[in-house]
């Protein structure tokens, strides 16, 4: 007989819960409360002094045929990675033409009032 996977998921929930909270909170900075069978929250204050209501979620990964899970989180985090890097490298483009563009007018500036 196999188990359904609702019973499965909120299984594994559990088990990471458990494993991130134990059985109590005391020993933590925030109070976590349990908010349903996938996540629990607390409230903590931002920078600028607000009450914010912050969640803890576990999502548990569908099955897949064409991968293991091993594979599949690997993947995710080559993902991540990746546009990480595509942004860092984006981020860099648009601050060297920032450079390049302040270059050309303070050398258009620089011949106008040399004029």
């Amino acid at each position: 007989m196999k188990i359904s996977k609702a019973v499965v998921d909120s299984n594994i929930r559990s088990a990471i819960f458990d494993d991130i909270l134990g059985n109590s909170t005391d020993d933590y900075l925030y109070d976590y409360q349990k908010i349903n069978d996938r996540q629990f929250g607390c409230i903590v204050e931002d920078i600028n002094g607000e009450r914010r209501y912050a969640r803890i979620a576990v999502i548990v990964a569908e099955q897949r045929e064409d991968m293991t899970a091993d594979e599949l989180m690997a993947a995710e985090i080559a993902d991540y990675n990746a546009k990480q890097a595509a942004k860092a490298q984006r981020a860099a483009e648009r601050e060297e033409k920032a450079a390049k563009d302040r270059a050309k007018r303070e050398a258009a500036k620089k011949e106008k009032e040399g004029e």
